[in-house]
């Protein structure tokens, strides 16, 4: 008999059956053994752990380390030895002459939507979105390799594709270097983790003004055309161009998050901020027009007055409170109205680089917190036993020290918008991934 390698079982909670069978399946072994154990394992106690493996599982029924004994002993019968991998179908090239209302009915019950109307991609209305760039139509942009189930696939878009998208979402052609430029990150909208997170894309230079992007009054609301398609593009082309947004099969999120509509998009303000803009903090030029993606759980308002302004103080008393409920390892984006950045500039922090540092010196937690908050067991607790730091010295540390929230000054970051109505601030519990000039796209 051919050799295999190693003996291995996959296991996992009986909630992803499904996934884990549709996963195996596309991978060419839709007759792999697997184990099941019951749902959930986030927030069990090692003994409530170790009684799962006694118990039966929940979907074969078997003594789950009879289970795992027997398939790694038991000898593979020809279906099993099968493999191949599955074949993707590509879908029709056109659907034929319609109803403008049937065509609707096609692309919702086709998945190809957020459930809202859309813009019926004609051959005439995306021949005028191409028109918005100078590339190829057929130019392929950096493919993805997204999704919980999909594991294996690498997605490939072209210009075309993307602008069918763009198109639907209600971009003009004027937009469309933006939305170029957000899906050659190679990663799209519609994050498959459990944790339901969302993405914010924030957008400096030029173009925002070329754009009349909105970063003042209502910056994060519906008031802007710009803002409102371009955002709903990143979430159709995260269902439609890569394998995202599947329920139950690419998409797990528990609760699904009401950003997904739109995302969180930003235009900073970047003439009433007393700070570089946040392009200039990455390395582009001032004159250069950049996307920045992050991606997180939620975005939570805190409020920075007293008095006449926002005070230190003030904003040292709620980050902390926010920073409890914050995924461990996560970074932080905050989004400060002018008002709040200027008072702040007046307190001395005349860089967003110094009021990084401060919120990192500032905002602290005891390593017992630490190792009990959200998916640090799970998802940091691995780096530690690799000797990853700091992760492997805070789990060393005893239980009372106190350490800091972040890993780094550099996960926090800082955008400036908003109508100087108030002092208000928002904290995403977001992660800078990567930024994109859009510049390359015209």
């Amino acid at each position: 008999m051919e050799k295999m390698g190693v003996p291995a079982i996959p296991m996992c909670t009986r909630a992803y059956t499904e996934l884990a069978n549709l996963t195996a399946a596309r991978d060419g072994m839709p007759h792999l053994r697997q184990v099941f154990t019951p749902h959930p394992v986030g927030g069990k106690s090692a003994d409530e752990l170790a009684a799962y493996l006694v118990n039966s599982d929940p979907v074969s029924g078997i003594q789950i380390m009879k289970e795992i004994i027997d398939d790694l002993t038991r000898p593979l019968t020809a279906d099993e030895m099968k493999t191949g991998m599955q074949s993707i179908a590509a879908g029709p090239a056109t659907f034929g002459p319609d109803t403008s209302d049937n065509l609707q009915e096609i692309f919702m019950n086709n998945g190809m939507t957020d459930y809202m109307p859309i813009i019926i991609p004609t051959e005439e209305k995306v021949e005028a979105m191409l028109k918005g760039t100078s590339h190829s139509p057929d130019e392929v942009l950096r493919t993805a390799k997204q999704g919980v189930g999909y594991t294996s696939a690498q997605w490939g878009y072209t210009v075309r594709q993307i602008a069918v998208n763009a198109v639907m979402a209600g971009c003009r052609p004027e937009f469309f270097p933006v939305v170029l430029a957000m899906a050659s990150v190679g990663s799209l909208g519609l994050f498959g983790s459990t944790t339901s997170s969302s993405t914010a894309l924030v957008i400096n230079g030029p173009i925002r003004d070329k754009l009349n992007m909105n970063y003042g009054l209502g910056a994060l609301g519906p008031f802007a055309q710009s803002n409102a398609a371009i955002g709903r593009s990143w979430t159709l082309m995260g269902k439609n161009l890569t394998n995202g947004g599947i329920l139950g099969d690419t998409y797990q999120g528990g609760q699904g998050n009401q950003l997904d509509y739109n995302n969180c998009i930003i235009a900073e303000d970047e003439k009433n901020s007393p700070w570089l803009p946040l392009h200039v903090q990455f390395g582009f030029k001032p004159e250069e027009s950049v996307v920045s993606i992050f991606g997180g759980p939620d975005i939570r308002q805190g409020h920075g007055a007293r008095g006449a302004g926002a005070e230190m103080a003030m904003f040292d008393e709620q980050i902390s409170f926010m920073c409890q409920s914050m995924v461990a390892g996560d970074g932080a984006l905050g989004i400060l109205d002018p008002l709040v950045a200027n008072r702040l500039v007046e307190q001395g922090y005349d860089t967003k680089e110094k009021l990084s540092e401060w919120v990192f010196k500032n905002t602290v937690r005891t390593v017992k917190d630490f190792k009990e908050s959200f998916l640090a067991y799970f998802h940091l607790y691995p780096l530690a036993l690799e000797g990853r730091e700091p992760y492997a010295t805070w789990y060393k540390l005893p239980d009372a020290t106190m350490i800091p929230f972040f890993v780094s000054a550099k996960q926090i970051n800082f955008v400036v918008c908003g109508g100087q109505a108030n002092a208000f601030f928002q904290i995403a519990n977001m992660n800078h991934s990567r930024s994109a000039s859009t510049d390359k796209w015209i």
